[in-house]
């Protein structure tokens, strides 16, 4: 197996699935002549045309209210907004209507759109370029959210996803596009969506923690005996591999880079107290950025959680 990043990883993911299904079609803003804004869907026009690979107007509410009637009549529309933010332009027709076609019709109608897009912090980019705002999206019923945190995985989940029979968000970490390399099959695979990883094997300290952050926390985990999970779908979650971990180790620590307040963090803090509490030897820590919005380029670094507050988050959670 080749070594590549997590751009060629979904590229990869969308041309087999596309060779594989003439239904499914991608469409977004230069996602065709230019290829994406970060390259991703580079070649794409090339090989399927411009029926199957669509340059868009800037309407991300349009873009995503086409793929939503393309979904309902049988195509399976991959739709890329260019980045995180963009995507609130669009919320109406996710939260309206793309989640709530299978309950509004009764079953007679389907949703299999996925909506991909970068997110997060990392790219040095002007305002709204650099959000982490996923749990806006998990508070919506009736879809999936996916977060890949390797190339292999991206590749896996994004094969699952377009074939999911429901609309699934799909947000990729922009500053892991090209700063990781894993080993990939060439051939299509599937990772199943709702399942997490056990990233790294430990029994003294749960850390969830998906996106960027999974190996932000692998690097402070150096000297702590840490069970590292890659939560990758963040809706539904993984109960079961969370619940297991905590009932191991007995403590947990939660690292995301969206805000504190209201984040999945959170939810998953409180599914820990209801369900794993006499398991729990101290409180759950989280680790997060603070309740304001991203700053600019220069402030990003400090903004986001360091090695150095999860490590100061393990320390705590080591005193019970």
């Amino acid at each position: 197996m080749a070594k590549i990043n997590m751009v060629a990883a979904i590229n990869q993911a969308l041309a087999q699935e596309m060779e594989r299904d003439g239904d499914v079609v991608v469409m977004g803003e230069d996602v065709g002549k230019d290829g994406g804004v970060f390259r991703v869907t580079e070649g794409l026009l090339d090989r399927f045309g411009p029926e199957r690979v669509m340059d868009t107007p800037l309407s991300e509410l349009a873009l995503v209210g086409c793929g939503v009637g393309m979904a309902a009549y049988g195509l399976k529309p991959v739709v890329e907004i260019q980045f995180m933010a963009f995507a609130y332009e669009a919320i109406e027709q996710i939260y309206s209507h793309a989640t709530r076609l299978r309950a509004r019709s009764r079953g007679r109608f389907t949703c299999p759109l996925v909506v991909r897009t970068p997110y997060g912090i990392g790219i040095k980019g002007p305002e709204l370029h650099s959000e982490s705002s996923e749990a806006l999206f998990c508070h919506m019923p009736g879809i999936k959210v996916v977060v890949p945190s390797t190339p292999y995985n991206a590749k896996g989940l994004l094969i699952s996803a377009i074939r999911d029979a429901g609309p699934v968000v799909f947000l990729e970490p922009a500053r892991l596009y090209r700063s990781i390399k894993s080993e990939v099959p060439e051939g299509p695979f599937t990772v199943p969506l709702g399942r997490a990883e056990v990233f790294q094997e430990g029994k003294s300290i749960t850390v969830i923690a998906w996106g960027t952050m999974l190996h932000r926390a692998v690097e402070a985990s150096e000297g702590f005996d840490c069970e590292i999970i890659d939560l990758m779908t963040l809706k539904p979650f993984d109960e079961e591999t969370v619940l297991n971990s905590v009932k191991k180790t007995g403590r947990a620590v939660i690292v995301h880079e969206a805000t504190r307040y209201c984040g999945l963090g959170a939810e998953l803090a409180a599914f820990l107290a209801e369900e794993a509490i006499m398991h729990l030897k101290g409180p759950v820590k989280r680790v997060a950025s603070p309740d304001a919005v991203v700053p600019m380029a220069a402030l990003e670094d400090y903004y986001v959680p360091t090695a150095g507050r999860i490590r100061k988050a393990f320390e705590e959670a080591m005193k019970y």
